[in-house]
């Protein structure tokens, strides 16, 4: 039975080095290592002691079984030993593999030959020891035992010179202990090979050693916390390890019982077997269903075996993968919940938001399952002595030992709220002493207290998550700006359009006393009214379309006709002004006729505004280099564009130097432009005035 019972667990501390898949990082490969090796250690030497008062072929086979298994770990661990002081990205995942597959196909082999052939010529302890075979199975196993611990050595020798000096202190009984296990299983190989004999008491000083350099390597890594350092075994690897190993020490009591019993000859009654094999299984089946049990299992490993309670990084970068995907403060408070609950020991968890600097009282926004008192008395005023003790204050603890005026005043005016929800620590939501929530926790229900720890992960956790609801919020508020700012945008367009159909009319005003009886003005006027109305219809169907880029009609235009059209209209509107057209017969542009002519108008009435309604206008056209666009220049002699806004600041909304001007007519202006496959720059002339050149494409080059 014994027997059967350390076969078991050479195989499963063999096969947990699978875990290694799971693990990401070095450092946590090298902590699964080191696990197995801590596990592997007592069980060998135990091998040992077994063998040497066994004495049987079988127990011998045992032990060339486990050496196997052990060289595997201790090879594993020696590998990554170096790992952990390079700052490397490599996966080393894929040399594991090969690893895994050949020391599996080893110990398969091993398996194999224990089973199928004799490994000892001569079994007598106590006569003249145990003799084996030259060049049989032990004779080759122990050969490559040697190899393997002498490479060992080799990398514990480098480990230790790659430690930065004033940290090698910490390590010293770690390595003097791994040395020590390598030199005693390279002796005892080296015997082996050289008298091919195992003496009894060889196996019980190797047991000695075996025992002595793994207590030396397991004092280094409790007492000097190595566990927190590069070198260092996670909660996790920790974690995983708390079932197996409770399901081995099981095994072996099981088994001392057995050999004990039979050392004196006596046999394992009925009963008694099955009672003992039956507590194992309920042990088992408590274990997997109960989760308290398991997190109690966690506490008593983090409290007792770790300088901390917790793994800060893990739970903050937890948090931080949560809060990726936040987009609403209840998401971010459901992300927070989240990694407290499976962070904590408590089953009870309150949450509010709020916020102190805008006096935004607290609000109780998440709860335990089952809570049924949600009313308002749980909320929390912004300018509480709670709210207020918390701003100066990383948290409020109710078990607090150094009560201070001020915490005794807070307690007394919170009473209700701390008694009803069974409140033991308080800790805000916040970035220095902005308050934007508070996290409520009930007792433990491990029975332990709140501490340091605790303060410290809450402090950590609150300020991560004040960051993601105050970026949230900001978020929002700026979502709410853009719309006003959207909505004035519109505002200004339609107004835009709007004054200058009132331009138009109001030119129409200054003129009618004077020329009204004139029938050539009177066919102007009414052609201009007809013109207003039309805008002010395109107006009314565009206001719907503004926020987002016209679908301009693209049409055929002959260029000349159409300058020489939209020049006499606007001569009509501003008498005073001179608008010439030199353009290149012949040439058709693909353009919105209406678009285009609000285009012409923007441009030509900016022009004659800039002189008083007076001057001198030019339109000339010319084909560019590639005869696939019509480039148009509108020049003025006016007093040209202020240098300031050139090139390109001319054509953001909102900028204009002309009084009472709204800076949207530019910038519309090019993006109409742009839909229409077409361009606009501007510029000074160089003896005085400003000129802008449009780009508008051919019909031959769009068909």
């Amino acid at each position: 039975m014994l027997l059967f019972f350390f076969y078991t667990l050479n195989v499963l501390i063999f096969l947990a080095g699978l875990l290694h898949y799971r693990e990401k990082t070095t450092e946590k490969q090298f902590s699964l290592a080191l696990i197995q090796t801590l596990l592997s250690l007592p069980l060998l030497a135990s091998e040992y002691v077994y063998f040497a008062l066994q004495a049987d072929p079988s127990s011998g086979r045992l032990i060339f079984f486990s050496e196997i298994v052990f060289i595997l770990i201790w090879l594993s661990l020696t590998i990554r030993i170096l790992h952990t002081t390079k700052a490397t990205g490599e996966d080393y995942r894929y040399h594991f593999t090969l690893e895994f597959l050949a020391g599996t196909v080893l110990l398969i082999a091993t398996a194999y030959v224990l089973t199928t052939h004799s490994i000892f010529d001569f079994f007598d302890f106590l006569e003249s020891g145990i003799t084996i075979p030259r060049y049989g199975f032990t004779y080759f196993s122990t050969l490559i035992t040697l190899f393997i611990i002498l490479f060992s050595s080799w990398k514990i020798e480098a480990f230790w010179r790659s430690i930065n000096k004033s940290e090698r202190w910490k390590f010293r009984f770690f390595i003097v202990g791994s040395l020590l296990i390598c030199g005693a299983l390279g002796w005892s190989c080296s015997y082996r090979l050289t008298y091919m004999i195992i003496y009894q008491k060889h196996l019980f000083l190797l047991s000695a050693l075996i025992f002595s350099g793994w207590i030396m390597m397991l004092y280094d890594v409790m007492n000097y916390r190595l566990l927190n350092r590069k070198i260092f075994v996670s909660r996790k690897i920790v974690y995983t390890f708390v079932f197996p190993t409770l399901l081995a020490i099981y095994f072996i009591c099981f088994g001392l019982i057995s050999l004990v019993m039979s050392i004196f000859g006596l046999e394992m009654i009925f009963v008694m077997k099955w009672f003992l094999i039956t507590l194992g299984v309920v042990g088992v089946i408590l274990f997997g269903l109960s989760d308290k049990l398991r997190r109690r299992s966690h506490f008593f490993i983090s409290t007792y075996f770790y300088t901390n309670k917790y793994e800060y990084r893990d739970e903050w970068l937890a948090l931080s993968e949560h809060l990726q995907g936040a987009q609403s403060e209840i998401e971010a408070v459901h992300a927070l919940r989240t990694v407290l609950s499976k962070s904590l020991y408590t089953d009870k968890i309150f949450i509010w938001l709020g916020d102190s600097e805008y006096k935004k009282d607290f609000t109780l926004v998440s709860w335990n399952k089952g809570f049924n008192n949600r009313g308002s008395d749980n909320d929390i005023r912004s300018d509480s002595s709670l709210v207020n003790y918390l701003e100066n204050n990383s948290f409020f603890h109710i078990d607090e030992k150094e009560r201070s005026p001020e915490w005794m005043t807070v307690q007394e005016q919170n009473i209700t709220l701390i008694e009803s929800l069974q409140l033991k620590l308080i800790a805000p939501i916040a970035i220095h002493n902005h308050l934007t929530g508070l996290i409520g926790l009930g007792a433990e229900y491990t029975g332990g207290k709140y501490s340091y720890d605790d303060f410290d992960l809450m402090r950590a956790l609150g300020s991560q998550t004040a960051s993601a609801l105050m970026a949230i919020r900001m978020s929002e508020e700026l979502a709410t700006s853009r719309e006003q700012q959207a909505w004035n945008r519109l505002s200004a367009f339609v107004l835009h359009d709007i004054k200058n159909a009132a331009t138009m009319l109001s030119l129409l005003q200054e003129n009618a006393p004077e020329h009204i009886h004139e029938p050539e003005f009177q066919d102007d006027m009414l052609e201009l009214v007809d013109d207003t109305l039309k805008r002010m219809k395109r107006v009314e169907e565009r206001l719907g379309t503004l926020k987002e880029d016209l679908t301009p009609d693209l049409q055929a235009i002959p260029l000349q006709p159409f300058l020489e059209k939209c020049s006499q209209q606007m001569m009509k509107k501003l008498p005073l002004m001179e608008i010439a057209v030199n353009s290149t017969d012949g040439l058709n542009i693909v353009s919105d006729p209406n678009l285009l002519q609000s285009i012409m108008e923007n441009i030509l009435l900016n022009a004659s505004q800039a002189q008083n309604n007076k001057g001198q206008i030019q339109l000339k056209t010319n084909l560019d280099a590639t005869s696939e666009h019509v480039t148009l220049a509108i020049s003025d002699n006016g007093p040209g564009i202020d240098e300031g806004l050139l090139p390109d600041a001319l054509f953001e909304p909102f900028k204009t130097t002309k009084d009472g001007g709204s800076g949207i007519g530019l910038w519309q202006v090019k993006k109409i432009l742009t839909n229409m496959g077409g361009t606009i720059s501007a510029g000074n002339i160089s003896g005085g005035g400003a000129c802008f050149i449009i780009r508008l494409p051919l019909v031959s080059s769009v068909g």
